[in-house]
């Protein structure tokens, strides 16, 4: 009996502690802090106090935070969806990817010529640090959210460069000796190798669990969203055991799933949002236990990670967007407000603690600047996010919670009913419906801006990010033409 007290115990702090977690969440709308960095702090503060919760090993912390974010990186797939993520493409590969690169080589400069590191560690620590986290911007823009190419660019950056990041630190870090030629050109074939076959087995993968999710029927609601997790965490594992990025994988699945029609649709996505916000604070929390806060001071990594920060968020980050978004079709603004929120949030930490398992050179060191950098970006970045926004005219719009829902059920998928997201720029973007070329057999019978159901007529006029419901008898690809914009 004295050891089923002792458990209740454990899951009754547990359960405070998530409890706690999800009310800062509204502390977090008053403080503008984002609440990630509540997690992160608290635990690093607790384990300081309570010497006894340090009893997860480094590998044990590494494996519940890549659980945390396989979810994430899918979620986040789903959310972004092939639609908008399509007319994209170019960009979103050319920042989470070539930007990557870039703040990885720039901030080893940086830590190099600044900090005094050897070369080596200097590139895992610019490696680390390059990843940026959408999640932290949406969570201080609370039930904001960032419409036009913005809106889009900015999640699927950082959906393209987590694995990117990951790949390329696994590639360092496999590449231990020899000399610099040979280990880049040998971190470059593991990285194009992990890559690859992680873009391949996602969209596979993905493919599969779209036929599942469309043609094989359940006996019961509940296990239609478990059976979409469990085929996440199969194409992850698959990629991995095959040596490609499970990371991008995963969020390559979630990408192809996202705009799909199938039963329950609905219900998966609200599974899968739940779950993204419990693995964000499973992942902050967990990493907040690995920093030793009494060491900072003696290590100077207060001081090094500052001017990092610093350099980061002032000049190398600014200097690879201005670079990589001059050609693109976006305000000045927008591009201001892109280059200022590349935050970081678990994978820099994550990417630190791989280092410390690697037994680098001044692994510790490293691990304390990494976590300095990201407490600063979540910290002080993350609560000027809404009055930059503010500043650079960023378009958003308000989403009012409604935990109400009306809806039929139907035995049966409805055929002829189809839903689209009217695309900044696109051609349906500013005009009446009257005018639109959706052909004869096709109607739109419902049109919903900001979370309002508008009345229908001919003259109504179509904006940006408005949903609109069609009922239409011919092929829905000329009408998704009408909602979606094609710029570059």
């Amino acid at each position: 009996m004295e050891g089923t007290s002792s458990f209740g115990l454990a899951i009754l702090v547990v359960a405070l502690a998530g409890m706690a977690a999800v009310a800062s969440n509204r502390l977090s709308e008053w403080t503008r802090v984002p609440a990630p960095a509540f997690f992160l702090v608290v635990a690093a503060v607790a384990v300081d106090i309570f010497p006894g919760l340090r009893t997860l090993s480094t590998t044990t912390v590494q494996d519940v935070v890549t659980v945390a974010l396989a979810v994430l990186l899918f979620q986040g797939g789903m959310d972004l969806g092939w639609r908008r993520f399509r007319p994209e493409t170019r960009a979103i590969l050319s920042i989470g990817v070539l930007g990557t690169f870039a703040t990885a080589g720039l901030l080893a400069v940086a830590a190099h010529t600044l900090l005094g590191l050897d070369w080596r560690p200097a590139l895992l620590l610019g490696t680390a640090l390059a990843p940026t986290d959408p999640a932290v911007v949406f969570s201080v823009l609370g039930r904001r959210r960032i419409t036009g190419r913005t809106g889009v660019l900015l999640p699927g950056e950082s959906g393209a460069n987590d694995p990117v990041g990951i790949a390329l630190m696994a590639g360092l870090l496999a590449s231990s000796t020899g000399s610099a030629l040979g280990t880049a050109g040998h971190t470059a074939l593991l990285f194009v190798q992990e890559m690859v076959i992680g873009a391949v087995l996602g969209s596979a993968g993905g493919w599969a669990l779209r036929r599942l999710m469309r043609k094989v029927a359940l006996p019961a609601e509940g296990l239609y969203s478990l059976r979409t997790l469990a085929g996440a965490f199969a194409i992850y594992g698959l990629a991995t055991v095959a040596h490609g990025s499970g990371f991008l994988a995963v969020f390559v699945a979630g990408i192809l799933l996202g705009d799909i029609r199938a039963p329950y649709k609905r219900e998966i996505e609200r599974f899968h949002t739940a779950l993204g916000s419990l693995g964000e604070v499973v992942a902050f929390a967990v990493l907040g236990l690995t920093v030793p806060l009494w060491t900072f001071t003696a290590e100077g990594a207060w001081t090094d990670g500052l001017i990092l920060a610093v350099v980061l968020a002032l000049i190398v980050r600014p200097a690879v967007m201005a670079v990589l978004l001059w050609r693109m079709r976006m305000s000045t603004g927008e591009k201001v407000f892109l280059a200022f929120t590349g935050l970081k949030g678990a994978v820099p930490v994550l990417l630190g603690s791989y280092i410390v398992s690697a037994q680098v050179a001044d692994a510790d060191r490293l691990y304390d600047i990494v976590f300095v950098v990201v407490v600063f970006s979540v910290v002080v970045q993350g609560s000027l996010v809404p009055t930059v926004a503010r500043w650079c005219r960023v378009p958003m719009r308000s989403v009012e919670l409604e935990p109400w829902a009306l809806g039929v059920r139907l035995r049966d998928r409805p055929e002829g009913v189809v839903r689209h997201v009217v695309a900044e720029g696109s051609p349906a973007d500013g005009a009446p419906i009257e005018e639109l070329d959706i052909g004869e057999d096709t109607w739109i019978s419902l049109v919903v801006r900001e979370g309002r159901l508008l009345p229908v007529s001919g003259s109504t006029r179509l904006r940006t990010d408005d949903e609109v419901l069609l009922l239409t008898g011919d092929d829905d690809e000329t009408c998704a033409r009408l909602f979606t914009s094609h710029a570059t």
